[in-house]
């Protein structure tokens, strides 16, 4: 189980993002679990949808208590986002990132608990719910991603989320951070927007209010409605069941690199293949 949810390329990542355990000065306690054991359950936890309570500690060793409290240590140590990055940086050195055209979008979920970074949903009778903003490549993969209230409008997004594009490796040359083009919905149509993107040599491709049709709109932005279906999968994503903003981001953090890992694995098993 923890070899399947773990595999070694994964684990490897891993280790170089993941701080140093804690030492006692006067030794003796409890064994501390090994970090791949609560890798992978906290793993299962973000895609199975189980509580820390309902983990099946047998099958992976840590309890959830454990689970949780290590999550809460790598959540505040910003282990995932650089996890993330360390796997697009993968995909990156492979050429497998297409920065030619970028889609902009945001979904909206309830908060069942509400917390931080919640807000009454204009869309959903104002009950409370928070917003995943994200940037994707061409191809779908994530390489931004931002929480935020449901009540926040999408534009004002934009600007954070474009900043937050880390320096990702090339096949060759230098890092690169910027799209050709970004792609976008309505929701996005203002003329600073346009002027700043522009001022950064990212071309514009928004939708213009009364002028552009959704079908026209569709030919491109289908790959980002797609990634939001895969976040889907991540049920902590389904609904927000997380009090703080911190965690929810985690999720979503691990769903992300999840994503870009599968698409990681799919083309080393092409290159093997390959005569």
């Amino acid at each position: 189980m923890v070899e399947r949810l773990v595999p070694d390329e994964l684990w490897e990542l891993f280790q170089q993002v993941v701080p140093e355990a804690p030492t006692r000065a006067q030794g003796g306690g409890r064994r501390r679990h090994g970090d791949r054991e609560v890798l992978a359950a906290i793993v299962f936890v973000a895609t199975s949808g189980c509580t820390w309570q309902q983990l099946p500690s047998a099958s992976f060793g840590p309890s959830g208590a454990t689970a949780h409290r290590r999550f809460t240590e790598w959540s505040k140590a910003r282990v995932w986002a650089r996890l993330h990055r360390l796997v697009l940086d993968e995909l990156g050195a492979r050429g497998d990132l297409d920065w030619s055209r970028c889609v902009i979008d945001s979904v909206n979920m309830r908060a069942l608990k509400k917390g931080e970074l919640t807000g009454p949903n204009p869309v959903d009778r104002g009950k409370y719910g928070s917003k995943i903003h994200l940037i994707t490549d061409r191809r779908g993969l994530p390489l931004s991603v931002a929480v935020s209230a449901a009540n926040l409008h999408d534009s004002q997004a934009l600007i954070p989320l474009v900043k937050g594009i880390p320096p990702i490796r090339s096949r060759r040359g230098r890092r690169r951070r910027k799209p050709g083009k970004l792609h976008g919905d309505k929701g996005y149509d203002y003329d600073h927007l346009r002027r700043w993107l522009r001022a950064r040599g990212i071309t514009p491709r928004i939708a213009r209010k009364g002028t552009d049709s959704s079908q026209r709109l569709g030919r491109h932005r289908w790959t980002i409605e797609r990634t939001m279906a895969w976040l889907a999968g991540c049920r902590p994503l389904h609904r927000r069941y997380e009090r703080k903003a911190e965690h929810f981001l985690a999720f979503t953090s691990i769903a992300c690199t999840l994503i870009c890992y599968r698409r990681l694995q799919t083309a080393r098993c092409a290159a093997k293949a390959a005569p």
